[in-house]
Order: C-alpha cells, then sequence, then structure tokens
C-alpha cells in the first residue's frame, strides 16, 4: 500500500495533535539536560579518586533509555484501565514497602529503601512509584463518587494514603512522604471536596505533626533538617554544610555561570551528593543565573502542558490523573529547588529528571508516559 505526500502530511498532523510534541520535547530536553549536569558533576571526584569518570554518566544513560521504555509502553496503554489495576497496584505497592524494610531490602546512609537487582547496576526503590500508584488510587476513588464528596470519603482516603505514607516514613524517606501529603491536598482539592474538609485535613496534618515530634517519632537529625532553613544560624554545621556549599556553588554562577565543566565547588566535590539531591547547584554554578533560570522556564512549560491535558480530558479519571501527576512533577521541583538555595528544608526530594537515580527516572517518565495517554484519548 502507497500512500500520498498530502496523505502522509495529514496523518503526520494528526499523531502530532494526540502526543503533544512539546510535552516530549520539553522531557527529553530536561533529561539529557541531566546527563549532562550528572557527569558534570561527579566527573572530576571519580578521576580524583582514580575511578572512571564516565561511571554515573554510563549508568544515568541506561537510566535514560530503560525510563523511556517505560514511557512509551505507559503512553501506549489506554489510560482508562489503571482505574481496573488501581486495587491490585496499592495492594502490590504496600507489599513492596514492607518487603523493603525487611531482610530483603537493601540500606545505605542510615536509609532501607531499595532493592538491589543481582547483576543489574539498577536498583529499585518502591517509594518512588508509590507516589503514582496513590495518584491512580485516589483518582479511581474521587472518579467514582461522581455525586460529589463528603467527610466519610474524605476519612476513607486519609487511611488509605496513610498506610504507604507511614510505611516510607519508617525507611525514613521524609521527602517522599510529604510528597505524597501534598499529592493527596491537591486532588482532594481538583476532586471537588468542600473547602471546610480541606482545612480540617490540613490542621489534622499539624496535629499529628505536632504529636509526633513529642512523642519522639521522628528522630532529632530529621527535625534540624526540616527546620534549618527557618534559623541556619543555631543549626548545626553537619545539617547546613550542604545547603551553605550549594549556595556559594550558585553564588559563584553569577549571571552567566562559570562555564560548562567548570566551576571549583563542582569540580573538586564541594558540595556533597551534588548527583542527586543538589544537582540544581551544579547547574547555577556552570550556568549562572540565566540558565537556572531557563531550566526553571523549562518546568514552567511542563507544568502548562500537564494542566492543559488536564483540561482536555474528556473524563474525571483523566483529569484527576493529571493533576496529581501535576502535583508530583511541580512540588518536588519547587521543594528542590528551595533546599538548594536555602528556603526550603533539605527533604531529599530529587529534581525530576535531573537527579541521578533509576527509580526517579522511570517514575518521572511513566507519569509523563500517563499524561501522554490521556492526551492521545482526549484528541481522538
Amino acid at each position: 500500500m502507497t500512500y500520498s505526500t498530502d496523505t502522509l502530511a495529514t496523518r503526520s498532523r494528526h499523531v502530532t495533535a494526540r502526543i503533544d510534541p512539546i510535552l516530549l520535547i520539553t522531557t527529553g530536553i530536561l533529561a539529557l539536560t541531566g546527563i549532562v549536569m550528572i557527569y558534570s558533576a561527579t566527573k572530576g571526584k571519580l578521576a580524583l579518586a582514580g575511578l572512571d569518570p564516565r561511571y554515573y554518566l554510563k549508568r544515568q544513560v541506561l537510566f535514560f533509555v530503560i525510563s523511556g521504555v517505560v514511557f512509551v509502553v505507559m503512553a501506549v496503554f489506554d489510560y482508562r484501565r489503571w482505574e481496573q489495576l488501581a486495587t491490585i497496584l496499592y495492594v502490590a505497592i504496600v507489599v513492596a514497602l514492607l518487603a523493603v524494610l525487611s531482610p530483603v531490602g537493601s540500606s545505605a546512609l542510615g536509609s532501607q529503601r531499595w532493592f538491589a537487582i543481582p547483576g543489574s547496576p539498577l536498583q529499585l526503590q518502591p517509594s518512588e512509584f508509590a507516589t503514582l500508584v496513590l495518584i491512580i488510587a485516589i483518582a479511581t476513588y474521587c472518579a467514582r463518587r461522581p455525586e460529589g464528596l463528603d467527610f466519610r470519603d474524605l476519612v476513607r482516603m486519609v487511611l488509605m494514603a496513610a498506610l504507604p505514607i507511614v510505611l516510607i516514613i519508617k525507611q525514613p524517606d521524609l521527602g517522599t512522604a510529604i510528597v505524597c501529603s501534598v499529592i493527596l491536598l491537591v486532588m482532594l482539592a481538583v476532586a471537588g471536596m468542600p473547602g471546610r474538609y480541606l482545612i480540617l485535613l490540613v490542621v489534622g496534618a499539624v496535629v499529628v505533626v505536632i504529636a509526633a515530634l513529642e512523642l519522639g517519632l521522628v528522630k532529632h537529625y530529621q527535625i534540624q533538617r526540616l527546620t534549618s532553613f527557618i534559623s541556619p544560624n543555631s543549626a548545626s554545621q553537619d545539617v547546613t554544610y550542604n545547603v551553605n556549599e550549594a549556595k556559594t556553588a550558585i553564588a559563584h554562577g553569577g549571571i552567566f555561570g562559570q562555564g560548562l565543566f567548570k566551576g571549583a565547588q563542582t569540580n573538586l566535590a564541594y558540595v556533597p551528593e551534588q548527583q542527586t539531591d543538589f544537582i540544581f547547584s551544579a547547574v547555577g554554578e556552570q550556568l549562572g543565573f540565566v540558565g537556572a533560570g531557563v531550566l526553571l522556564i523549562l518546568y514552567g512549560i511542563l507544568a502548562w502542558r500537564i494542566l492543559r491535558t488536564a483540561q482536555m480530558a474528556k473524563d474525571a479519571f483523566g483529569r484527576l490523573l493529571c493533576s496529581g501527576i501535576f502535583a508530583l512533577l511541580m512540588f518536588s521541583v519547587f521543594e528542590n529547588v528551595g533546599m538548594n538555595m536555602g528556603i526550603m528544608p533539605v527533604a531529599g526530594i530529587p529534581l525530576p529528571f535531573l537527579s541521578y537515580g533509576g527509580s526517579a527516572m522511570i517514575g518521572f517518565m511513566a507519569a509523563i508516559g500517563i499524561v501522554t495517554s490521556v492526551h492521545y484519548r482526549s484528541t481522538r
């Protein structure tokens, strides 16, 4: 079978209208920028240690390829079928969160969050996928209440979210637990939960936090991390060191930056964990205010396209999915960038598509795949 030039052009325009090329191009630019920044942030310290300077680069490229495959699968898969699988996914993620706390899970830096895959550089972190499963579960519950939500629905969804959140806190991973809480609040607001119940939810969350602090359920170092940005001068140097070095790196960048692969803070590895939580400081030092500003504009474009897809969705389930993914991505950006600049607490939340890590990259790419699926089936 042959097609005329006009027919091929028409089919191409139809596909372009369905997949939102702006969303995909923006996501690709962010992911590729992350690969470059991770290499720039790690090659110096690896070379000084006599190791392969491309070690993290190779692994992140592998993660990018795997996450690309996951994105395609999620984009092709009809998002409406996730509603049928929501219960199975929820039970599976709870079991995974329980298993990672058992001897089956592996630990590092005082946290037990990962499953090591034998013979593979990839470590799976269930909490990175718990956020996405929680979005699907909440969207499913709310979509099945077209008559509206009441107080009983609020209690049920809080209990549903509380179980994975408590298990995530036990790892401990306060950052992801906070993200899950924000996702719940945003999705309830989008679903039409009455304002008085949302206020009650916020007040209840504050009471729970105060009770956890009084009962000693939150460790002292975690409290210091979460409160050090309010009064950095009174916090210990161990808590503020990372943030101070990150702020110094950003300040050295000035307007136009030191230049790609340049900058003393980055090349001499003064910023701990720069390839993960503090990758934004590498952007600030090397690309300056202009480069960091362009990066934030790209995230703004990403947010715009996700919200646009939410508005275009032909059902409540698709709209809620996109709203939850918007909350996941944008709060992660807000918290991570603010943490690097010392205006938000150190919560260990990765910068979407830029921070090093396989589970985070796969999770964020899967989220964009779901948004693409919603967009495609809203424009057919």
